[in-house]
């Protein structure tokens, strides 16, 4: 996964599917697009690249509960 794009890890979404993402901390949202396997940690179901994460302000957290919904 390419840190400096707008992208996520899936288990099971088709690459390419975009995805909005919103951090319930603080409103913050995302459009990614999946381009990859993962997260296997379990109770974790998206990986965001560094540059998601910095959109969304999660980077100093490290994780965050957010909420998406499938684009279209």
């Amino acid at each position: 996964m390419n840190a400096a794009t707008l992208t996520a890890a899936h288990r099971n979404l088709a690459f390419g599917t975009k995805i909005h993402v919103i951090n319930k901390r603080n409103g913050k949202s995302v459009v990614v697009r999946v381009n990859d396997r993962g997260p296997f940690i379990r109770g974790r179901v998206l990986d965001l690249s560094k540059a998601a994460a910095r959109e969304i302000g999660m980077v100093s957290s490290g994780t965050a509960n957010v909420c998406y919904n499938v684009i279209g």
